[in-house]
């Protein structure tokens, strides 16, 4: 029987394909100074450092892998790379971020000086190639319609209850956690997130409280079982309503807690609440509608009551220009292909809106640490049930969310993006149901 050997030209092609890109890695990554390696597609790999223990390894997986992973240069075409196989990536992936970070800092001189290298480079694809799954969201309408974010948040949240449950942890909390210490693991820091509204809030037996944007009903089933609140939860996702009708009958708290399947712009006028909070769907509001996302807040808030706004924020000195959003595609791989129409803008500009809604702003905390730690955990969680993901989903899908989270954690750590709890009061006469101190405020 005849053996099957690799045609000379291959080799040639192959040899010379990684000799460039062992010299682009070396302009940009220096070993002197990298901190992870590099296994090329014939078996040749690159060590970090000397004397470094890598934190992650990068793979590529055909002669042409650098050339789809970065041109033309932008986030999505790296982002895409990735998705559909041609590079993987070992170890810490939030660590593997910095890569991408690196590619962003190139000037335009910088990319045309490495330009011609690319593009020398083979135009193949891997042996797998993950086509099917997730793909870009392609919605209709008018932005930011009730109908257009209905479809929004389907895109994003009908991948599954299971999916989710996958990495998020027993009270399917999609937002970031409050670690007392770093040892703390993930169920007893989202319990402790949840503590930490309540308090804030000040709640108290009978208080009717609003939570927008409610998930799966965590912080639903936590206010009504241990303040004894009557909590109603409003989403725009029909799994996240049954699921959380579901946990409120099994805790037995029926006709305490509710959820209802609500756009908050369709709460009925005569319905007051004493408190409401809203954790992680600030975000998806868009700009142009703050004024009318705090004006429905305020509308059903009852005169002295206390609204908490927990939400993502950009620095406004990292808010990308015209040409690195269309050129360079910053900042565009989560709302392709994640939370389309999400939207984030700096904390000042949320409060800004806030107060010109005739809310008063008495409390604000930063809690970007927390989130950065919180995806960590759901980063591991994800790769630990890898296997079950991929039985629920798919390749690209399982790619899409471990990328989505490593990219967020990254963007947390360097300070990129942060997250914000704002404590807002709806004054009756000039007083306000607050305490007067933080020490008061967060006081056991």
């Amino acid at each position: 029987m005849a053996t099957q050997t690799t045609p000379p030209l291959v080799k040639v092609a192959s040899y010379n394909a990684a000799k460039t890109t062992l010299s682009i890695f070396k302009k940009l990554f220096p070993q002197s100074t990298r901190n992870f390696a590099i296994h090329l597609w014939d078996g040749q790999t690159f060590p970090s450092k000397i004397d470094f223990e890598p934190r992650f390894t990068l793979i590529l997986n055909h002669p042409g892998a650098l050339r789809r992973m970065f041109f033309p240069p932008g986030e999505v075409t790296l982002a895409e790379a990735y998705l559909r196989g041609d590079f993987d990536i070992e170890g810490d992936i939030v660590a593997a971020m910095t890569v991408g970070m690196t590619f962003e800092r190139l000037t335009t001189r910088d990319w045309l000086s490495l330009a011609r290298q690319v593009r020398s480079l083979p135009a193949t694809e891997p042996e797998k190639v993950y086509r099917h799954g997730r793909q870009p969201a392609r919605l209709r309408g008018r932005r930011h319609s009730r109908e257009r974010d209905r479809a929004a948040v389907s895109y994003h949240y009908d991948v599954g209850n299971d999916f989710y449950r996958l990495f998020l942890g027993q009270w399917m909390t999609y937002s970031c956690a409050y670690f007392p210490t770093r040892e703390t693991d993930l169920d007893a820091a989202q319990a402790a997130k949840l503590e930490h509204i309540c308090r804030k809030l000040r709640l108290q037996p009978g208080d009717r409280l609003l939570d927008i944007g409610c998930g799966w009903g965590g912080l639903v089933v936590y206010a009504a079982e241990k303040y004894g609140v009557r909590a109603t939860g409003i989403t725009l996702s029909q799994p996240q309503a049954e699921y959380g009708q579901m946990w409120i009958q099994r805790a037995g708290l029926t006709g305490h807690a509710k959820i209802e399947l609500l756009d908050y712009r369709d709460l009925p006028a005569d319905q007051l609440f004493d408190k409401i909070v809203s954790v992680g769907m600030f975000e998806h509001v868009g700009r142009e509608k703050l004024p009318e996302y705090f004006r429905h807040a305020f509308r059903v808030l009852r005169p002295g009551g206390l609204f908490l706004n927990h939400g993502i924020a950009l620095q406004n000195r990292t808010l990308p220009n015209w040409f690195e959003r269309t050129v360079f595609q910053r900042g565009q791989f989560i709302p392709r292909y994640i939370f389309p129409d999400g939207e984030l803008v700096p904390v000042s500009h949320a409060l800004d809106v806030a107060e010109q809604t005739g809310f008063e702003v008495r409390d604000v905390e930063n809690l970007r640490e927390h989130y950065a730690l919180t995806l960590r955990h759901w980063v591991r969680n994800l790769e630990t049930r890898q296997s079950e993901a991929l039985r629920l989903t798919n390749e690209r899908t399982y790619r899409t969310w471990r990328l989505y989270m490593a990219v967020s954690a990254q963007g947390f750590e360097s300070g990129l993006i942060n997250v914000f709890q704002a404590l807002l009061s709806k004054n009756d006469d000039g007083r306000a149901e607050v305490p007067l101190t933080r020490a008061d405020l967060y006081a056991a």
